[in-house]
């Protein structure tokens, strides 16, 4: 299924849930490849999200099933505070 595309301007806060999950998929010592496989997506899909391919966006479903993968709140994927 093709990511949904984004308008430009919600961009930066796109970056900023790829960073998050990015950090803790590294928290939890996973790889894209393991990450990719607990939520059903393929690695290049988990790829585009922490790269925030400018494209596309990531769905609300998308970002529930990261949650609950990393064992986190969906709240942890949307806190922007820098230093992630």
């Amino acid at each position: 299924m093709p990511m949904p595309k984004i308008d430009s301007k919600y961009h930066p806060l796109l970056i900023k849930i790829g960073l998050n999950v990015a950090y803790y998929r590294k928290l939890a010592n996973l790889t894209q490849e393991e990450l990719a496989g607990r939520v059903d997506l393929s690695r290049n899909t988990i790829s585009k999200i922490e790269n925030s391919d400018v494209y596309h966006g990531i769905s609300l479903n998308t970002i529930f099933r990261l949650a609950e993968a990393l064992d986190i709140s969906m709240r942890d994927l949307f806190d922007f505070r820098d230093g992630n």
